[in-house]
């Protein structure tokens, strides 16, 4: 019989559209971002990008973790536009944008039916 570990985070998923000529496009034809969010504080746990490099994934993640979304997602933005310079920099703001968008829309979903 397996032990099953009570859960205080969720996983959120969004993509977007990888930028044409991209290596990101070429491997995955899209960006996707997984977020791990604690949800009695917002703030991100964990969160991985379907980059092609270890290195753009573990500094994408040293730029998330620790963020509360209950702060809004515009600071994140201007981080990410500060410190992430590529051209896929417009391709993770829009999941990113689309992850935020369906965590709180579940999130209030769940708040209304409890």
């Amino acid at each position: 019989m397996s032990k099953q570990y009570e859960m205080n985070t969720v996983l959120v998923t969004a993509y977007a559209k990888a930028p044409q000529g991209s290596a990101m496009y070429e491997v995955y034809k899209h960006a996707g971002i997984i977020l791990e969010i604690d949800p009695s504080d917002d703030t991100i746990v964990d969160v991985e990008f379907t980059f092609i490099t270890d290195l753009a994934k573990d500094f994408i993640r040293r730029l998330l973790v620790g963020y509360s979304l209950s702060n809004g997602i515009e600071d994140l933005i201007k981080r990410i536009e500060s410190h992430y310079l590529t051209p896929s920099t417009n391709s993770v703001i829009v999941a990113l944008k689309a992850a935020n968008k369906r965590y709180f829309e579940k999130k209030h979903l769940t708040n209304s039916v409890e």
